[in-house]
């Protein structure tokens, strides 16, 4: 029991290296591209790629690459432990210095967040623009959060 206990907080306390969520905002027709939300914003995904490791019959992986197979490979080994998804423990080691107080609120903003791109999307009109800056406000406060 007590090596699982380790093995957890082992687990936990590994810092991720994910990829920061890139919003692309527009204004007055000029768009930029930022990690803080804006009203109106799109998620875009900037997840990097992985390469072409062994073109040369060398690998060229950064440690950035080799971090995330790592805990990769971790967390598929031991996901009948903890019955989480990689991307589930990536998140949970990116929250692990969050006050449980935090954690518990991007827990909260994770289930809310879906559903209020959902209503986004859906909307028109003046429920369009209420719905974004319902959107923003979720966002932001996930951001001021760090989840």
């Amino acid at each position: 029991m007590k090596s699982l206990a380790a093995f957890t907080f082992l687990v936990f306390t590994i810092c991720a290296a994910a990829p920061p969520t890139v919003y692309r905002c527009e204004t007055n027709g000029k768009v930029n591209y930022s990690d803080a939300p804006c009203v109106g914003a799109k998620v875009i995904d900037v997840t990097p790629t992985q390469g072409a490791d062994k073109m040369t019959g060398r690998s060229s992986k950064g440690r950035d690459v080799q971090r995330e197979e790592f805990h990769s490979t971790l967390d598929n080994a031991t996901r009948s432990l903890h019955g989480l998804s990689h991307d589930e423990m990536d998140t949970r080691r990116r929250r692990y210095e969050l006050s449980s107080t935090d954690q518990l609120q991007c827990a909260k903003l994770d289930q809310q967040l879906p559903a209020l791109e959902e209503q986004t999307s859906k909307a028109s009109g003046q429920a369009r623009g209420q719905a974004d800056v319902a959107l923003y406000q979720a966002r932001k406060r996930a951001f001021d959060l760090k989840c």
